[in-house]
């Protein structure tokens, strides 16, 4: 997404914020607290890494306030984040196809974490409904992975 804008952009992906397996809604804050309300006030935005070989808080990231922003992630639009943000897209996929592709992507490291992870976006789906807050909605069997 970020590379098809016509416009220079920055990536944040959640992966790299969350802290820790328990965090999908920590890191969704942190977004939240440190990008999306900053940049709104025209104040310096950041974020923070999150090292998981380390299981610590990493280095802080600065936020270009003149390029665009794509931030991708579980548990990213919430409603309070969707309300400062330009557009938001969501993918939906059933959870079978999303547990093949995850492990997958991650195998052993994240197969023992799985249902802690999706006890948490099951919690997310049920409070923040980030269906209802899309503009566009994407059938992620459509998606590659």
């Amino acid at each position: 997404m970020a590379a098809a804008l016509e416009t220079p952009a920055q990536l944040i992906r959640l992966d790299d914020i969350y802290p820790g397996w328990g965090g999908l809604a920590a890191g969704s804050r942190h977004v939240l607290e440190n990008v999306l309300v900053p940049l709104a006030e025209g104040r310096p935005s950041r974020w923070r890494r999150w090292d998981w070989t380390a299981d610590a808080a990493a280095e802080w990231h600065a936020v270009d306030p003149t390029a665009a922003l794509v931030i991708e992630g579980a548990g990213i639009l919430t409603r309070a984040n969707r309300a400062l943000a330009t557009f938001g897209i969501w993918v939906e996929l059933d959870d079978e196809t999303r547990k093949r592709r995850a492990l997958a992507r991650d195998g052993d490291l994240y197969a023992p974490h799985w249902h802690r992870w999706a006890a948490q976006e099951e919690a997310f789906l049920a409070r923040e409904r980030p269906r209802l807050s899309a503009d566009l909605l994407i059938d992620g069997h459509r998606i590659s992975g």
